[in-house]
């Protein structure tokens, strides 16, 4: 049994839960990407916490430091400050005694590595730890040079720097003993005069209440702390370093190289024209990278079966356009022995008669040739089932003569839960070879009943829409190849070459591209003869209650 319209391929094979597309996985859950984020977080993690931990440890030593000095210092006030020693006096006026003072540095121990220095109420350096000890401060020089040589001038840019230097280390020391004589103890951050950071600090030296100086103690062992900490920080960035590059082998080895092999693999199925890819050492990953693989796999056992099913349409088709041609030949062989007119004319019939059939298949094939690429280019949208079968009922009962005609009716048990997702050109093509299907079979004045429901013998295709007709019916043994390419079964008395036997081949591609299920059988009365054939359409119902 074939419709008078036919557009189809070959028919797909029945789709499976794995053959569903995979839906890109956000990176929150995706396996690999939360991987790469991992290392690559870690690495940066690593540098994170080893900044943080150098600068949380230089300002620690510098607080640190900068409390030592101060214990210091206070202790060295509250001694220069005790009439005892002889360094302040009170009578007749409050006044420090520079050279018991520079004395008293000189005698008592100041550490390696710091200097004290004190200053009068005028801010003038009057005694110095590194002029009044042993102590000679000093750097390298530098080597000689050949004899003969002239002696080489100084850089003027250098000289400029070194001036710039000095100048601010001293503006920023007058600064911090200008505080503490205003009665402010100081400690700070600050440059000395070779250019090297040393902490400071400046207190006041008082007789009763009365400032008579400032003692300033400087630690210059900061840099050389700070180079030590710095190195200390190496092992932070070593690791970090090694996890960075382990991140690297690893997304070559996880990442770049399956790539590269499905790149090769794909390669391989164009360039050797194969039809399967075979990625076995992939299969098992559980990753995008085994997603890609699988799917490639997929793709190339899909494109294979798609090219067989080609062949045997294009089988089918060369099979089919043989037989018309085969008896136009015997007719156009046979008419120069014809005698009479009226076998002259009877042949000439059957001429026009095989044209006939061989413009409607190779007009069917054409069709069916185009479907699958109408199918792609639609976009599927809600369609009301009830509007669609309505406006496709009302069009066959326009056209159908008072005498005789074949009548189709339509009845919706739940019209409003009849809405679905689809291309409504392709289902209208469902719907209209189905009832052509249906009025060929039935007898003159006979009826073709369309009925729409919906229930839940299968929840995921609850939307059901059958054709009933007052036929002969389908021998049982033929109820599945119904719905095989070009097979047809007609009763006596039917025209030849009226049907292509692409009709039910084009309404099961169409209804299992929507996700739906179509099948026959025969209707059957109290008595179990048969009253008629019976096909019936499932097809998953739409997530919302829009209507096209």
């Amino acid at each position: 049994m074939a419709s008078d319209t036919a557009i189809a391929k070959a028919e797909p094979a029945e789709a499976a839960d794995d053959d569903r597309p995979r839906r890109p996985k956000r990176f929150g859950g995706s396996r690999l990407g939360g991987f790469i984020l991992a290392l690559n977080l870690l690495s940066l993690l690593i540098l994170f916490v080893g900044a943080l931990a150098l600068n949380e440890w230089s300002r620690s030593l510098i607080e640190a430091r900068q409390e030592t000095l101060e214990a210091q210092a206070e202790l060295l006030v509250q001694v220069l400050g005790e009439p005892q020693i002889g360094v302040t006096r009170g009578e007749p006026t409050p006044e420090l005694n520079y050279i018991e003072a520079s004395r008293w540095l000189r005698d008592n121990f100041i550490p390696a590595g710091q200097r004290a220095r004190l200053f009068d109420v005028d801010g003038i350096q009057v005694a110095d730890s590194y002029e009044v000890t042993e102590a000679i401060s000093g750097e390298p020089l530098p080597p000689a040079l050949p004899a003969g040589s002239p002696p080489v001038a100084p850089d003027a840019r250098e000289k400029a720097k070194n001036s710039r230097t000095l100048a601010q280390a001293r503006r920023a020391l007058a600064e911090e003993v200008e505080a503490a004589l205003d009665g402010r103890s100081t400690a700070t951050l600050r440059m000395s005069e070779s250019g090297d950071r040393v902490v400071s600090v400046s207190i006041p030296v008082r007789h009763v209440e009365q400032v008579l100086g400032v003692l300033t103690l400087e630690a210059g062992d900061v840099d050389e702390t700070l180079a030590a900490q710095r190195l200390a920080l190496m092992p932070f960035a070593l690791v970090a370093l090694f996890v960075s590059l382990l991140s690297s082998l690893l997304l070559h080895l996880f990442v770049a190289r399956p790539v590269m092999r499905l790149s090769a693999a794909a390669d391989a199925v164009r360039l050797q024209r194969a039809r399967a890819i075979s990625l076995p050492d992939l299969d098992h990953r559980k990753d995008e990278i085994g997603d890609l693989a699988r799917s490639l796999e997929t793709m190339t056992e899909t494109l294979s079966d798609r090219m067989d099913a080609i062949e045997r349409f294009a089988a089918d088709v060369a099979h089919e356009i043989k037989n018309p041609l085969t008896s136009i030949r015997s007719a156009l062989e046979t008419l120069p022995l014809v005698r009479t007119e009226a076998q002259r004319g009877k042949l000439t019939a059957l001429l026009q008669q095989d044209v006939r059939r061989l413009d409607r298949l190779i007009t069917d094939i054409s069709n069916a040739s185009r479907l699958d690429a109408e199918l792609n280019r639609d976009r599927p949208r809600t369609i009301d089932l009830t509007v669609l079968l309505s406006e496709i009922v009302g069009v066959y009962e326009a056209g159908v003569q008072p005498d005789g005609g074949v009548h189709v009716t339509f009845a919706a048990s739940a019209p409003e839960h009849a809405v679905i997702r689809g291309r409504d050109g392709p289902l209208g093509q469902v719907f209209r070879n189905l009832i052509d299907n249906a009025r060929s079979f039935s007898p003159p004045g006979g009826v073709v009943r369309i009925s729409l429901s919906r229930g839940d013998i299968d929840p995921d295709r609850p939307v059901r829409v059958r054709v009933d007709d007052d036929g002969p019916g389908i021998p049982p043994e033929n109820l599945e190849t119904v719905f095989e390419r070009f097979y047809t079964s007609r009763p006596r008395g039917t025209a030849f070459g009226t049907n292509s036997g692409l009709g039910l081949s084009i309404v099961k591609q169409i209804v299992e591209a929507h996700g739906g299920q179509v099948w026959a059988e025969n209707r059957a009365g109290p008595g179990g003869e048969i009253l008629g054939a019976r096909f019936e359409v499932a097809l998953p119902a739409a997530a919302t209650g829009r209507r096209a």
